[in-house]
Order: C-alpha cells, then structure tokens, then sequence
C-alpha cells in the first residue's frame, strides 16, 4: 500500500542533473512519480534519464535556466503537457559564489540571486498557476541552514536562500485555502560537489569539527549529510503523510545550527 500519494503524479524538480536535485528526482522516480528534471546541463540530464529509463521510471528531461522567467515556464508547461497534471515541484537549483561582501563582484551577486531567488520564483508562480484550478499539490524548497545563520564568505549565498525560505513561506500562507502546500527543507553541510568545491586540505573532517575563528560550530552529530538525507526530508514534506504541514521549515544539518 503506497502511503505516500506519490505514485501517479507528476513532479517537477530543478537542479535535477546532479547532487540534491538528482537523488530528490531518484527517489520521486522509485515511489511511481513521473519526474520533469529540469537544469542548465542537457548532458547531465539525458544521463539522469537514461538511468531512469534502464529502471523502468518515468523521467522527462527539460533543459531549462530557472533564472530565466520564460524558460522556467516552458519547463513547467511541458511537464504538464507531456508528463501529466503537475503536482509536486521541488526548487533544488542552486549555485553558491562564496567571497567576502567586500571582494564579492556585482555579477557573483547577481547571478547567486538569479538562480536561488528568482529562480524559486519563476518555479512557484509557474506551477501555482496550474496547481490552483485542481486545489491539489506541494512545493519544497530547498534553502539552506545558511539562511539562518551568519557565515562568513557566503553573505550572497545565505542571503538569497533567506529571501526563498520566506518568499515559500508566504506562498504557502497565500496558496493554503487551496489546498496546496508549501514547505522548506534547509541543508547543512552535505556530501555534495558543491560542498567539496568549499572544502581545504582537511577536507571533511574540518567541516566537521568547525571552525571557532570564523564562528562557525561544527555537526554535533559527527558527520556530514548525504544527499539522500535530504532527499528522504524532500519526499516526507511532498506526500501525504506531510498532509497536515504546511509553511514550515525543515533543518536538517546534524545539529550543526543548534536550532531549538
């Protein structure tokens, strides 16, 4: 018996062609879901459907700069067509400039906001507009621990994910009398190439231990997040047994944030 509800629909997931985005479209695949995987990288995307195709899953592969407000509903509108009724969108895109504010150029800027703001935007208010006609569906986002916590080097980075967990949070508020929900899923440190584009000679284990120069706390949990930890957060939030949740905001960073 498939408790979930995800069996049938159709998902659309962003940052699909690897890391976060690519094990959210894995596992949205092996739960019956048809998946639109959506990212810059075409090439990343025909090997992710080709694997999903050698496992007799559903998976649509749809190019698409989510930063770019005709494309990113291109992207949605096809999944609609060709997949079926869109249901479940997962906001997983994302790219991180790290520097110092005073170093940071206007492009790194702009660019980081382009893709992890605006491009949650172009997303939601795409599939919103199909979703409210049926009154059914769920939205994830995945933001960051970063939108919480000060950090140094990555003030556009955390910034921009601060501006998407709220900017969720209240379509969430406004989409609520129609049945569909909206919910945030913020990583902490994961086994992703982003992260390992970050990491020093001491790779993980720094990460880890953390750095009180910088103010940053280690994870009191003692290791990194894999991204199927994320990816299990992403499909609790999208199914039904999420049914009762809505505009909340998920941490799941092994402690690292001392949230209450």
């Amino acid at each position: 018996m498939d408790r979930t509800g995800i069996s049938g629909r159709t998902a659309v997931v962003t940052g699909a062609a690897r890391g976060i985005g690519a094990t959210v479209a894995h596992a949205l695949g092996e739960l019956g879901a048809t998946v639109a995987a959506v990212d810059v990288d075409a090439e990343g995307l025909d090997e992710l459907a080709a694997a999903a195709q050698a496992k007799q899953r559903r998976m649509l592969a749809c190019p698409a700069d989510v930063a770019d407000a005709y494309a990113a509903r291109a992207a949605v509108r096809r999944a609609e067509d060709e997949a079926g009724p869109v249901d479940i969108l997962v906001n997983v895109a994302g790219v991180l400039h790290p520097g110092k504010v005073a170093e940071l150029s206007d492009a790194d800027w702009h660019r980081t906001f382009a893709v992890n703001t605006n491009g949650v935007f172009h997303m939601c208010r795409a599939a919103a507009e199909l979703m409210i006609p049926r009154s059914r569906g769920a939205i994830v986002t995945v933001g960051s621990n970063a939108a919480g916590v000060p950090r140094q080097g990555m003030a556009a980075y955390g910034a921009s994910k601060a501006a998407a967990t709220l900017f969720t949070k209240s379509l969430g508020l406004e989409l609520a009398e129609h049945g569909i929900r909206c919910n945030v899923v913020s990583p902490g440190s994961t086994d992703t190439p982003m992260q390992h584009a970050l990491w020093d000679q001491q790779g993980a284990a720094a990460v880890i231990a953390g750095s009180p120069e910088t103010f940053k706390t280690g994870i009191p949990l003692g290791k990194l997040a894999t991204a199927e930890d994320i990816a299990e957060a992403v499909v609790f939030l999208v199914s039904e047994q999420a049914g009762h949740i809505t505009m909340h905001d998920l941490y799941v960073d092994g402690g690292a944030t001392l949230r209450a």
